[in-house]
């Protein structure tokens, strides 16, 4: 397969090869270039990425009883083009459980609706490293891990006990082996203990001993299962911010130099710019692409992405955006003026990376060259 992790890692090689191809080179403080990769080359894989999807509340009330794969409206063939999604579920799967006391919002849905209507959609891995996922308590947690195993889904970030909270999801998607691990720094009351149950928390800085420990050895438990492909969900930062801190930038920028290939980021409900670092996609936030939430003035929240990362022989070549709109409940391909939002957008928001956003008829194309 070229130069792929499993390969580089047989070979007895330390380096990390995911973001790379046949012409990488590494620097000698460890940084890691790329050279552009041929569009003749194969394709190992298309992989799909979404932020936020709640199918409990307006949105279970509207499909349950229906086709479930509905609730992806025109979606739905694009999402069965990739070979896997990636994607935050922001719900427990549960028809029980007792509510989490003195939450404001409870999200849960039908496993009847939302497991046939996920499979539709080629659902890969879900992070379940959130601030809804023990909205219904342990029963549910453990309720919706059972249903996405029976389903053949793979999930990260939330467990019976903080190792298996921390466990990576290791998914087989397209000609690739994916590693996906699962974090959030959102409601630490969740956060699960070394005997009790909950998410993935962390304090998701770098310069935190023991965020350091816990991302290395992750990544550890990654490397293990000789992945391809390693991938970084996070649910970080405040509601309704358009643009990421500085330390998520310094966070993700740390991932992508101990060996994350993308950073998938959600939980703002809003788009964010994307970086190219060492090669590598950073998705800050990519918002919501299926909710009931309220429209809120001025942040246009219902306006999103499928961001679709293609890996020809063994590298990362290029990030695509197709421009979406929530309406009824449902995630559609977006209208025109949606589309030239969704494109103004991904462009201003991302230029202070310094990334090169290119156009075509129907998406945006982040080539994936290095920076």
């Amino acid at each position: 397969m070229g130069w792929t992790r499993r390969g580089l890692l047989a070979a007895g090689s330390m380096a990390l090869a995911g973001c790379t191809d046949g012409s990488k080179t590494e620097t000698p403080n460890g940084e890691r270039t790329a050279g552009r990769v041929s569009s003749t080359t194969r394709v190992d894989a298309r992989i799909g990425f979404v932020g936020d999807v709640m199918l409990g509340r307006s949105v279970n009330e509207q499909w349950v009883g229906s086709d479930p794969a509905g609730v992806w409206g025109s979606t739905l063939d694009r999402l069965r083009g990739v070979d896997g999604l990636v994607m935050n579920l922001e719900c427990c799967l549960s028809e029980g459980g007792r509510k989490w006391p003195d939450k404001t919002y409870y999200f849960r849905a039908d496993p009847d609706f939302a497991v046939p209507a996920l499979r539709a959609a080629n659902t890969a891995v879900v992070s379940l490293a959130n601030n809804h996922i023990l909205d219904f308590q342990e029963p549910a947690l453990e309720k919706t891990r059972t249903h996405l195993e029976d389903a053949g889904i793979a999930h990260a970030g939330a467990g019976p006990d903080r190792d298996a909270a921390r466990e990576p999801a290791i998914a087989e998607i397209g000609q690739l082996t994916v590693a996906t691990i699962a974090l959030t720094d959102q409601y630490e009351t969740f956060a699960a203990s070394e005997h009790e149950p909950g998410t993935a928390y962390a304090t998701l800085d770098p310069s935190v001993p023991e965020t350091n420990q816990l991302v290395e050895m992750a990544l550890a438990r990654a490397g293990k299962h000789d992945p391809d492909l390693v991938v970084a969900s996070l649910h970080w930062g405040p509601n309704w911010e358009t643009r990421p801190s500085r330390r998520q930038t310094v966070f993700a920028r740390w991932l992508v130099e101990r060996g994350v290939d993308v950073v998938h980021g959600h939980s703002a409900h809003v788009l964010q710019g994307v970086e190219v670092h060492q090669g590598c996609p950073i998705i800050y936030d990519a918002g919501d692409f299926v909710d009931d939430y309220i429209h809120k003035d001025g942040f246009h929240n219902k306006r999103s992405a499928l961001f679709e990362l293609v890996v020809s022989d063994g590298s990362l070549e290029q990030l695509s955006l197709v421009p979406i709109e929530i309406e009824d409940e449902t995630a559609t391909i977006a209208d025109a003026d949606a589309t030239a939002w969704v494109r103004e957008t991904i462009e201003k928001r991302s230029e202070p990376f310094g990334t090169t956003v290119e156009r075509t008829d129907e998406t945006l194309s982040v080539p994936l060259d290095g920076g």
